[in-house]
C-alpha cells in the first residue's frame, strides 16, 4: 500500500505551487516530512519523535499537505489542553507539551519561517493524535496485563484521520472530545475527586498518625488532635473550635465512621489498626489509585451499552444499569485470592432455578476429592451424587480413590442436587465462558455481613439474587416473587431463557462514588493496581486497535 500513497502524494504535488524563493513553503516541508514517515525514517521535531507514522501521511495528503492549525485560538486551547493532562491522570509529556510550547513561541517569534509553520503543524497533529488514542483507549493495554481480557478494542469503524481534521474544525476541541467519547457521569466525578486530592496535595497533604494501642469514644490520647486534623482535611469531620481536645468525643466518632464508610472498612467508630493504616495511606498514594482507575475507565466505556449487570469485585457489589442508571445494587461475594474473580464481559443467555452443581475440576481437585478420599461418605453429606459418563450414579463406596493421585480426576461428576443447602443457592446466572464464573445464590448468606467478602472459589455470590432474576426477566405476570417462589418450593429444576442476552460485565476497580457522590476508596485485595500505574507512569507507546483502517496498519 505504500507505493499507492506516494502516487497520491505525487499527484497531489501538481496542486502545490512552485516557489522561487531558498525557503520551501509549508506546503513542501509537510510533503517532506510525511514522505519521510512513509518511508520508515525516524523524524524529530523540536525534540520529539513522531509516532503516527502513516496517519500524518494520510491526513496531510488529504489536504494537499496545507497547514491544518490556522486558527491561534484553537491553537492556543489545544496547548493548554495537553498542558492540562493531568486532569485526565495523563502525562502532558506523552503529547509533548513542552516541546510545543517551545515551537509554538520560537514560531510566534518568526511568523514568515516556513520550516517553524510546518514543524509546529505537524507536532500538533501528532499530539492531538496521541491525546485522542490514550483517551479513547487508555494508555495501558489491558490485554497486556491480563490475559482474560475480552473488552473489544475497536475504534467503531472511524476514521482517525478525519476524526483529527474533524476536532481541529470544531469550536472547541476539549468540548468535541467530551461529546465524541460521551465517558458518563462516573468518569466525570473521578475526574473531579482526582482535582479535590491534587488540591489536598499541593496545600501540603494531611498529617500521619504514630501507631498506638487503638482508640475508642470515651478514650483521651495526644494523638487524637492531629486525627482531628487528618480527618477534616478530608472532610470526614467537619471543622470545629475543640480541634485541640485529645479526647475521643461523640463528634469525634462519628467522624471515624464516615471515614470508616469511605474506606469500605467495619463501621465501628474505633480507631484500629487498618484504619489508621488507612488514614496513614499518603494523598499522592490516593492520587495514583484515582490515576489508575480513570485508566481503567478509559478501558471499557466505548463498550459499554445503556443497560447491562456489572460486579466491581473490589466493591464486593452487583449493580444492575438501565438507561446508565442504576436500578438495583446488592452486595456481593467473590473469589479469594488465590482463587480471583476473572475480569471479563459476557452475555447471560439464561437462568436455572433450584440449580444442581457440577462441580468444576479445579474445586474438585483441590477440595472435593482429597476429602473423598479420606471419607466416600462426605458426598452423600453434601447432598452430592457421582454420575458416571453413561448418566449413571455410582457408589462412592465402590471406587478404588487410590487410584487418582498427582492431578488425575476420575472419570465422574459430581453434582450436587437441587436444594436450600446446594452451593449455588437456589438460582444462578449462566453466561457461557471458559472460567466456569457466574452470578449466583448461595446459602453462605452470613457472610454478606462481613466487610470484605472474598469467600467464592471464583463465582459471584448475589445478595438479593431473586430481586435480579425479576428484573432480568422483565415479565411480571409470569415471573414475580409469588412465582418464583412456587418454583423454588417445588425443588425442580427450570431453566428459563431472557427474551434478549443481557451483557455482564466483572470489573475491578478500587475507587467508586457512593450514591451522595462521595469518594469511596477499596482494597486492592488482588493487588492490581501497582501492575497498572507502572505503564501508566511508564513511556508512550502506540497500540493500534484492532480495526485500524489499512492506512494506519502498514
Amino acid at each position: 500500500m505504500i507505493p499507492k500513497i506516494l502516487t497520491l502524494i505525487a499527484v497531489l504535488t501538481l496542486a502545490i505551487p512552485t516557489h522561487t524563493s531558498a525557503q520551501v513553503s509549508s506546503e513542501e516541508r509537510i510533503q517532506d516530512l510525511s514522505e519521510q514517515l512513509l518511508l520508515g525514517s525516524e523524524v524529530t521535531l523540536a525534540g520529539a519523535t513522531l509516532a503516527s507514522a502513516h496517519i500524518i501521511p494520510e491526513f496531510y495528503a488529504r489536504r494537499a499537505f496545507t497547514p491544518a492549525w490556522a486558527n491561534d485560538i484553537r491553537v492556543d486551547e489545544f496547548v493548554s489542553l495537553v498542558g492540562r493532562a493531568e486532569e485526565e491522570g495523563l502525562d502532558p509529556a506523552d503529547y509533548n507539551h513542552s516541546d510545543l510550547v517551545v515551537l509554538l513561541k520560537q514560531y510566534r517569534s518568526d511568523r514568515d519561517n516556513e520550516d517553524l509553520r510546518a514543524e509546529l503543524d505537524v507536532l500538533l497533529t501528532e499530539s492531538l493524535s496521541r491525546y485522542g488514542y490514550h483517551l479513547i483507549f487508555g494508555k495501558v493495554n489491558p490485554a497486556d496485563l491480563d490475559e482474560n481480557w475480552n473488552w473489544s478494542r475497536s475504534s467503531g469503524g472511524r476514521d482517525p484521520a478525519a476524526v483529527i481534521q474533524q476536532a481541529i474544525d470544531s469550536k472547541s476541541i476539549a468540548a468535541f472530545i467530551d461529546e465524541y467519547l460521551d465517558r458518563g457521569y462516573v468518569y466525570y466525578r473521578i475526574k473531579a475527586i482526582l482535582a479535590e486530592y491534587r488540591a489536598l496535595m499541593e496545600n501540603g497533604g494531611w498529617p500521619q498518625i504514630a501507631s498506638g494501642p487503638t482508640l475508642k469514644l470515651g478514650m483521651s490520647d495526644g494523638r487524637i488532635p492531629l486525627i482531628r486534623e487528618r480527618l477534616t482535611i478530608t472532610g470526614d469531620l467537619p471543622a470545629s473550635g475543640d480541634s485541640s481536645s485529645d479526647a475521643f468525643d461523640e463528634p469525634l466518632k462519628l467522624g471515624v465512621e464516615h471515614f470508616q464508610y469511605r474506606h469500605n472498612l467495619d463501621q465501628d467508630g474505633a480507631i484500629g489498626p487498618q484504619t489508621l493504616a488507612a488514614m496513614n495511606v499518603t494523598v499522592d498514594q490516593r492520587i495514583d489509585q484515582i490515576r489508575v482507575n480513570l485508566e481503567r475507565i478509559r478501558w471499557v466505556i466505548r463498550d459499554v451499552e445503556d443497560e447491562f449487570v456489572v460486579t466491581n469485585i473490589a466493591a464486593f457489589r452487583t449493580l444492575f444499569v438501565r438507561n446508565r442508571k442504576i436500578v438495583w445494587s446488592a452486595r456481593s461475594q467473590v473469589g479469594r485470592y488465590y482463587r480471583q474473580t476473572p475480569v471479563f464481559k459476557g452475555q447471560i443467555k439464561y437462568l436455572q432455578f433450584n440449580p444442581t452443581w457440577t462441580v468444576p475440576p479445579g474445586i474438585l481437585s483441590k477440595d472435593i476429592l482429597p476429602r473423598v478420599k479420606q471419607d466416600p461418605g462426605y458426598l452423600a453429606t453434601k447432598n452430592m451424587d457421582l454420575i458416571d459418563r453413561d448418566g449413571n450414579k455410582v457408589d462412592p463406596a465402590s471406587v478404588d480413590w487410590t487410584r487418582y493421585r498427582s492431578g488425575r480426576l476420575p472419570p465422574y461428576q459430581f453434582v450436587q442436587r437441587p436444594g436450600p443447602t446446594n452451593a449455588l443457592g437456589r438460582v444462578k446466572f449462566i453466561y457461557p465462558n471458559p472460567h466456569f464464573v457466574f452470578l449466583h445464590d448461595t446459602p453462605s448468606k452470613s457472610l454478606f455481613e462481613r466487610t470484605e467478602r472474598t469467600f467464592s472459589s471464583g463465582c459471584i455470590r448475589v445478595e438479593n439474587p431473586f430481586e435480579l432474576a425479576e428484573l432480568l426477566l422483565d415479565d411480571p405476570e409470569n415471573w414475580n416473587s409469588r412465582t418464583i417462589q412456587k418454583l423454588l418450593d417445588s425443588e425442580k429444576s427450570k431453566t428459563v431463557f431472557l427474551k434478549e442476552p443481557m451483557t455482564v460485565m466483572m470489573l475491578y476497580s478500587t475507587v467508586g462514588v457512593a450514591d451522595e457522590e462521595i469518594v469511596r476508596f477499596y482494597n486492592d485485595i488482588y493487588q492490581r493496581d501497582a501492575r497498572v500505574l507502572k505503564p501508566l507512569n511508564g513511556d508512550f507507546e502506540l497500540r493500534l486497535p484492532e480495526d485500524a483502517p489499512e492506512y494506519v496498519k502498514q
